[in-house]
């Protein structure tokens, strides 16, 4: 257990031992960050919470998560953190089964920007980013050297937030705050980054600033994968190459972005009938007949399953 962790490390954990440092950089040995096979999980006295998933995620790709509230989305995420384990089926992160690993050692390789991360008001944004180094909510200043340091400034700049190094969390916006748990979630060099609907809350010019950092992220980590859960289409990235959509624990569809979120997937997967459209890299949905006071209710039977690769 202790080698196949070390080697995991060693491939991918950390960008300092396992890749190239600075822009464009390569990390990891080429295996797939995620693969769930056949799982299901179940709590008791109640209906499964996600039903056969069957999911793949490859280094380099940018997957959106996608369903209503109740899909089991949350509970998906864990597993691709390594926070739970499924109760049939097979999960891997970073090439190691759940079950067959230590999991507390899984976790600190893979980033997760957690919403309710709780930010010292005191500390400076660039201590906030630092502590990702040791994963705790207080910095370890013994722990950090001159190489966390510049990684640190270097996450700062690349997330729109270098002139906020000095100024405390805790005067922060919100918006900004929200690029500080991305930095400091990148801070051990993850290859595998979940971010839980990282845009709720925030006005247009934050979310557009939050993409933007997104944007320059995919383009500086090119082996990177992410998963981005989301309500709503329009929070998601440009440069979103894949996206599973999830319906009552199962898969409505699944694959390539231009295929998976079809206006006839997201509203079955909605269960309302929506037009998707993209536009210069984004997407948009509305509500069928939305202009003429139409409701949209054909779509309400249920969502139908369409699988696409």
């Amino acid at each position: 257990m202790v080698d196949a962790m070390a080697e995991a490390r060693h491939n991918g954990g950390n960008g300092r031992d396992g890749g190239d440092a600075g822009d464009g950089r390569s990390r990891g040995d080429g295996r797939p960050c995620l693969e769930l096979e056949g799982v299901r999980v179940w709590a008791p006295g109640s209906d499964d919470l996600l039903k056969g998933i069957t999911w793949r995620v490859e280094p380099g790709e940018h997957w959106a998560l996608l369903g209503p509230n109740g899909a089991g989305k949350t509970t998906l995420l864990s597993l691709a953190g390594a926070r739970r384990q499924p109760s049939s089926g097979t999960v891997r992160v970073l090439g190691q089964r759940l079950g067959g690993v230590d999991m507390r050692e899984l976790r600190r390789l893979v980033g997760v920007v957690d919403q309710d991360l709780r930010m010292p008001d005191e500390l400076t944004a660039e201590s906030v980013v630092l502590t990702g180094a040791t994963g705790t909510i207080q910095p370890l200043w013994e722990r950090y050297g001159d190489a966390e340091r510049a990684r640190a400034r270097e996450l700062l700049e690349l997330m729109g937030c270098a002139h906020l190094a000095r100024r405390r969390a805790g005067t922060c916006s919100q918006g900004e705050r929200g690029r500080l748990r991305i930095a400091r979630a990148l801070m051990a060099s993850p290859r595998l980054l979940l971010l839980d609907e990282p845009a709720s809350g925030l006005d247009l010019a934050a979310r557009e600033l939050l993409l933007a950092a997104l944007d320059e992220l995919a383009v500086f980590e090119p082996d990177l994968a992410t998963v981005l859960v989301s309500h709503y289409l329009e929070d998601l990235p440009p440069r979103t190459s894949h996206a599973l959509l999830l319906s009552a624990g199962e898969v409505v569809a699944a694959g390539e972005a231009a295929s998976a979120l079809s206006s006839e997937a997201v509203s079955a997967c909605f269960g309302i009938g929506v037009e998707v459209r993209r536009q210069d890299g984004r997407w948009l949905a509305t509500m069928h007949g939305a202009a003429s006071g139409g409701n949209g209710a054909a779509c309400l039977a249920g969502p139908a399953r369409h699988k696409v690769t």
